[in-house]
C-alpha cells in the first residue's frame, strides 16, 4: 500500500493507492495548514495518511512508501526538501500578502521520512507531467509541458524524452518569471508584476476584487468590463506558453488546475490564440490541450511518482 500525497497553496490531499492500477481508496483533502510552527504541514500530512488508513481498514505500518507532489520551490536542507512556497510560506512576502505565519520555509521530507521508509518528493507540475506522460493527453510525446494555472502558476518541462529538474527541483517554476510591465502585483515569493502575481488565481481577487471563478462567470455571461480581463489575464498567460514554446520546441502542453479546468472552453481559443502565427518555425505544430487527466491530474500526480 502506498500513500499518495498532493500539497497545494489551497489544499491538501491524500490519498492510497493498493500498488497496482489506479484506483484511489480513502481520499480526503483538507485546507492546507498555514498557522503553527513550521513543521504544522508535515504533522497534517502524518495525520491524514493516518486517517486514510483508519477509514481503509490498513494497518498504518503497512503504508511504508509515500508520493509527494507539492507546490514549490523547494530549498534542500541535510539533502531533504523543505518548502518555500509562495502561497504557503508568509515570511517570504511579508505581511503584505496576509498569510497568518512567518515561516521562511515548511519543513517536509525529513518529518515525512521519519514515518515513512520510502519518500519522494517532486513539485507538482513535474508529477503532473509524469502522470499526463504516463496515462493523460502526453502519452508519446518527447517534448512537452504540464502548466497548471489555478491558485499558483506551474509548469512541469520535458525536452527529448527527459523530464528537467534542475539543482534543486525547481525546474519549471514559470510562475516567477517576468512576462509584463507592472509594479504593483505583489507575488506572495517577493518579486512584483511576475507571471503568478497577475494571473493565478490567488492574484486575481486582489487585483480586480472578484475571485477567479467570479470573474470567469462574468465574462462567459458576456460582461464586456469582465472579458476584458480575461482577454488581458489570457494576453499575459500565452506570452509565457510562447516563451516556453521557443525555448524548448515543445511539441504539445497539457494545460490544467482549477482556473483553466473550469473554464477550458472559453479559456482554451484566447489561449491558443496567443501561439498563433507568432514565429511558425518555432511555434508551429505546438498543440495546446486540456489535461487528459482533467481534474484528476492533481490526485495522480503523487502516485505517478511511485510506478
Amino acid at each position: 500500500m502506498k500513500a499518495c500525497i498532493d500539497i497545494g497553496g489551497t489544499k491538501v490531499a491524500v490519498s492510497l493507492n493498493a500498488g497496482s492500477g489506479l484506483e484511489l481508496l480513502a481520499k480526503r483533502s483538507e485546507p492546507t495548514a498555514k498557522t503553527g510552527s513550521n513543521d504544522a504541514l508535515a504533522v497534517q500530512v502524518i495525520r491524514m495518511v493516518d486517517q486514510a488508513c483508519a477509514e481503509a481498514g490498513v494497518a498504518p505500518h503497512t503504508v511504508q512508501r509515500a508520493g509527494v507532489s507539492s507546490a514549490g520551490p523547494f530549498v534542500l536542507c541535510a539533502g531533504m526538501v523543505e518548502l518555500a512556497s509562495p502561497n504557503i510560506c508568509g515570511g517570504l512576502a511579508g505581511p503584505a500578502r496576509g498569510l497568518p505565519n512567518e515561516w521562511m520555509v515548511a519543513l517536509l521530507e525529513a518529518p515525512l521520512r521519519q514515518r515513512f521508509a520510502a519518500v519522494r518528493v517532486e513539485n507538482d507540475c513535474i508529477g503532473a507531467l509524469e502522470a499526463e506522460r504516463r496515462w493523460g493527453a502526453l502519452q508519446g510525446v518527447d517534448n512537452c509541458a504540464y502548466v497548471t494555472w489555478s491558485t499558483g502558476v506551474g509548469m512541469g518541462l520535458c525536452v527529448d524524452g527527459r523530464v528537467l529538474r534542475g539543482k534543486n527541483g525547481n525546474a519549471g517554476h514559470g510562475g516567477h518569471m517576468f512576462v509584463s510591465d507592472n509594479d504593483d502585483a505583489l507575488c506572495g515569493c517577493g518579486n512584483v508584476g511576475d507571471l503568478e502575481a497577475l494571473v493565478a488565481g490567488n492574484a486575481v481577487e486582489r487585483r480586480f476584487g472578484a475571485d477567479a471563478a467570479m470573474l470567469l462567470q462574468q465574462a462567459r455571461a458576456g460582461t464586456a468590463a469582465a472579458t476584458r480581463t480575461v482577454d488581458e489575464l489570457c494576453r499575459v498567460m500565452g506570452r509565457a506558453l510562447y516563451n516556453i514554446t521557443v525555448v524548448l520546441d515543445l511539441q504539445r502542453i497539457s494545460l490544467g488546475g482549477s482556473v483553466f479546468t473550469n473554464n477550458k472552453d472559453f479559456l482554451l481559443p484566447r489561449l491558443q490564440a496567443q501561439l498563433a502565427g507568432k514565429l511558425p518555425a518555432l511555434t508551429a505544430g505546438c498543440e495546446l490541450v486540456p489535461a487528459g487527466l482533467g481534474d484528476k491530474v492533481g490526485d495522480y500526480a503523487a502516485l505517478a511518482l511511485l510506478e
